[in-house]
C-alpha cells in the first residue's frame, strides 16, 4: 500500500512546487508582507441628515403613450431636401449671411461716401441788397429836391426856396457762380465768376448804374506735408481695404454656414437612419417578445422570460421615442439655417434628406491641403488686409512728419462798365472857365455800357490782378506724426502676428482635419464588420434558442449589440462625411464647390 501511495504523494508534491513562483511576478510588491492581517481601525458611524418629507402622496401619473411624431410639421407627405438645395437656401436667405452681405454694401457705400470728398462742388450765390443813407455833405450826396427853408429870425423876411442835398440811395443785386474741389494729390482749386448790378444816386459818380463782372481763379498746391498722402486719401485707401476686409468677413461667414449646414445635414440623414434601426430592433424584440409569449403557455418556457422580453420591447420603445426627437431637434436645427421667415412654409415641412452619401475626395498629402489652404482661405487675404491698412498708416505718419510748404496761386480779372451820368452844372464850369477846355474829359468808351460790356473787358483782362505766395510752417515737437508713427509700427506688428496666427492655424486645422479623415475610413470599416459579426451572432443566436440550446437573456443581449453594432456603423459615416465637408472648409474649396457669390449673397432673406 505504502509504494503504490508513493507515486501519488510524488506527483502532487511537484504540482505544488509547480505552482509557486520561482522569481518575483509583476502583481507582486518589492516589501515583504505581513505574516497576518491587521484588524482595521474602528470607523466612526456616519451621521446622515434627516431626510424631510418631500412632496408627500406624490405618485407618478399614469399616462397614456402619445404617438410617434414630430411637432409642427405635416407627417405626410415627406418632403425631400438635397444637401445642394439646403446650402443654396442658405446662400440665399440664412439671416446671418445676409447680414454679412449687407456689410459688404455698408463698406461700399462708404467708399462712395469718402469719393465725396473730391466731387466737383458748384456754387449759386444771389444777392441783393438795397439801402438809403443821409448826404454827409453837398458833395457826397445825391440830386436835392426844392425844399422851403425857414431862415434864422431877423435875416430875411420870407421863407425861401432851394435845391439842397439829398439822399445817397444805393440797391446792389448781384450773382456768384462757380465751381471748386480737391484732387486725390492734394490741390485744391476755385473758380469763380461774379456779377453784380450797382445803381448809386451820388451826384459825382460818372456811372449811375455800374456793371461789374469778376474773374476769381485760386489754387493752392501742397509740395511737402500733405502731397500725395493726406487725410481724406489716407480714410479713401482705409474704405477700400476695409470693403475687401468685409467681403473676407462675408467669405468666412459663408464657409461657416455652408459647413454648418452640411454637418446639420449630415446628422439629420444619421438621425432618420438612426429611427429606422431602432424600429427595426422594436420589430424584431417584439417578434421575440411574441415568440416567449407562446412558448410560455405552451410551457416550454417560464413566464418570467416572457416578462423579461417584454422589458426590452419598452426599452426599445424610448430609444424609438428618443430618436424622432433627435430628428426633430435636427429638423428645426436645419429649417434655421436655411430660412430666415418664420412664416415659411418650410417650417411645417418634413423635411428627408436625398443626397445618399458625401462624396470622398482625392486627399492629398498634408502638405498639399496646408498649401490649398494658404491659397484659397479667407482668413489669408484678412490677414493682408490688416498689413495693408497698417502700411497706408505708416504712409501716412510719414508723410506728415514733413514740413508744410504750399504754393498760392490767384488770379483776377475785373470787368467793368456802366452807363454815363450827366457832369454836374459847377464841374462844367470849372472845365471851361478854369481848365479852359472844351468839354470836360469822359471815361474811355470800352467801359461804356451794360453787363455784356463788362464781360467783354473781363475776359479781354483789361484789369488783371496775380497774386502769389509761398506758406511754410513745421511744428516744433511732432506729437502728432510721432504719435501716428507709434500707431502704425504697431499694427504692423499686430499684421505679422495676425499672418503667423493664420498661418498656424491653417496647419493645426489641416492636421485634425486630415487626421480625422483618416480615422473615421478606419472607424467605418471596423464598424461595418463589428455590425456584420453582429449581425451574424445574433441570428445564430436565435436558431439556437429555437432549437433550445440558448436563453432569452442571450437573445435579449445580441439584440441590443446589434442595436448598437449599427448605431456605431451610423456613426462612422456620419463621422466620415462630416470629415470630407471638414477637409473643404480647411483647404478653402468650401466656397468654390458650392458656388459662393458675395452678389447674390442673402438676397432673397427679406423677399415674401
Amino acid at each position: 500500500m505504502k509504494l503504490r501511495r508513493f507515486p501519488a504523494i510524488v506527483g502532487v508534491v511537484a504540482v505544488v512546487l509547480a505552482a509557486l513562483p520561482v522569481q518575483r511576478t509583476a502583481a507582486q510588491v518589492e516589501t515583504a508582507q505581513p505574516s497576518r492581517a491587521t484588524l482595521p481601525t474602528l470607523m466612526p458611524s456616519p451621521r446622515f441628515p434627516i431626510v424631510p418629507s418631500v412632496a408627500p402622496g406624490y405618485r407618478a401619473p399614469q399616462v397614456a403613450p402619445s404617438a410617434a411624431e414630430i411637432v409642427g410639421v405635416t407627417q405626410q407627405p415627406f418632403v425631400g431636401i438635397s444637401l445642394q438645395d439646403a446650402i443654396a437656401m442658405a446662400l440665399l436667405k440664412n439671416p446671418n449671411l445676409a447680414v454679412s452681405a449687407s456689410n459688404v454694401r455698408i463698406a461700399r457705400y462708404t467708399i462712395v461716401e469718402v469719393k465725396g470728398a473730391y466731387d466737383v462742388q458748384l456754387q449759386l450765390k444771389p444777392s441783393s441788397s438795397f439801402s438809403v443813407q443821409p448826404p454827409d455833405n453837398a458833395f457826397e450826396a445825391g440830386p436835392g429836391e426844392v425844399g422851403k427853408y425857414s431862415p434864422a429870425p431877423g435875416s430875411s423876411p420870407g421863407p425861401v426856396y432851394t435845391t439842397g442835398p439829398g439822399n445817397i440811395i444805393q440797391h446792389e443785386s448781384a450773382f456768384q457762380y462757380g465751381m471748386g474741389g480737391q484732387t486725390e494729390n492734394g490741390l485744391t482749386y476755385q473758380a469763380g465768376i461774379q456779377q453784380s448790378r450797382t445803381y448809386n444816386n451820388t451826384i459825382f459818380n460818372a456811372y449811375n448804374p455800374y456793371y461789374i463782372a469778376t474773374l476769381n481763379v485760386a489754387l493752392t498746391q501742397p509740395l511737402l506735408k500733405n502731397a500725395g498722402m493726406n487725410a481724406t486719401k489716407r480714410q479713401l485707401k482705409l474704405a477700400f481695404v476695409n470693403a475687401d476686409a468685409s467681403a473676407v468677413q462675408a467669405l468666412i461667414d459663408a464657409s461657416s454656414t455652408i459647413a454648418q449646414v452640411e454637418s446639420a445635414y449630415w446628422n439629420l440623414v444619421a438621425a432618420w437612419r438612426n429611427v429606422a434601426i431602432q424600429e427595426e430592433a422594436l420589430k424584431e424584440a417584439i417578434a421575440q417578445q411574441q415568440s416567449n409569449v407562446r412558448l410560455a403557455r405552451r410551457g416550454a418556457l417560464a413566464p418570467i422570460e416572457a416578462v423579461e422580453s417584454q422589458t426590452q420591447v419598452s426599452n426599445f420603445q424610448d430609444d424609438v421615442f428618443s430618436a424622432l426627437q433627435t430628428v426633430s431637434q435636427l429638423q428645426v436645427q436645419l429649417k434655421s439655417l436655411v430660412v430666415a421667415d418664420p412664416g415659411d412654409a418650410i417650417w411645417t415641412a418634413n423635411l428627408v434628406p436625398s443626397t445618399s452619401v458625401e462624396q470622398l475626395p482625392s486627399a492629398g498629402d498634408l502638405a498639399q491641403i496646408i498649401a490649398a489652404g494658404r491659397r484659397n482661405r479667407p482668413e489669408v487675404r484678412q490677414a493682408e488686409d490688416k498689413r495693408l491698412a497698417a502700411d497706408i498708416d505708416r504712409s501716412f505718419a510719414a508723410n506728415q512728419s514733413l514740413p508744410q510748404a504750399d504754393v498760392q496761386v490767384q488770379y483776377l480779372s475785373n470787368g467793368f462798365a456802366g452807363i454815363l451820368t450827366p457832369v454836374p452844372g459847377f464841374l462844367t464850369g470849372e472845365c471851361f472857365n478854369v481848365s479852359r477846355l472844351s468839354a470836360c474829359p469822359t471815361p474811355p468808351p470800352d467801359t461804356q455800357g451794360k453787363m455784356a460790356f463788362a464781360y467783354h473787358n473781363m475776359w479781354a483782362a483789361y484789369f488783371p490782378t496775380f497774386n502769389t505766395a509761398l506758406v511754410v510752417s513745421y511744428p516744433i515737437q511732432g506729437h502728432l506724426a510721432r504719435g501716428m508713427r507709434g500707431v502704425a509700427s504697431e499694427e504692423e506688428k499686430q499684421a505679422k502676428l495676425l499672418e503667423q496666427r493664420v498661418d498656424e492655424r491653417i496647419g493645426a486645422e489641416a492636421r485634425d482635419a486630415l487626421q480625422s479623415y483618416q480615422s473615421a475610413l478606419a472607424k467605418l470599416n471596423a464598424a461595418r464588420k463589428s455590425r456584420e459579426a453582429a449581425e451574424a451572432v445574433y441570428a445564430s443566436e436565435v436558431r439556437k434558442f429555437h432549437r433550445g440550446e440558448s436563453t432569452t437573456f442571450l437573445v435579449l443581449q445580441r439584440q441590443v449589440q446589434l442595436a448598437q453594432a449599427r448605431g456605431l456603423e451610423l456613426r462612422s459615416q456620419t463621422q466620415l462625411n462630416q470629415s470630407v465637408v471638414e477637409l473643404q472648409r480647411v483647404d478653402g474649396t468650401i466656397l468654390t464647390t458650392n458656388g459662393v457669390n458675395l452678389q447674390t449673397l442673402g438676397t432673397q432673406t427679406l423677399a415674401h
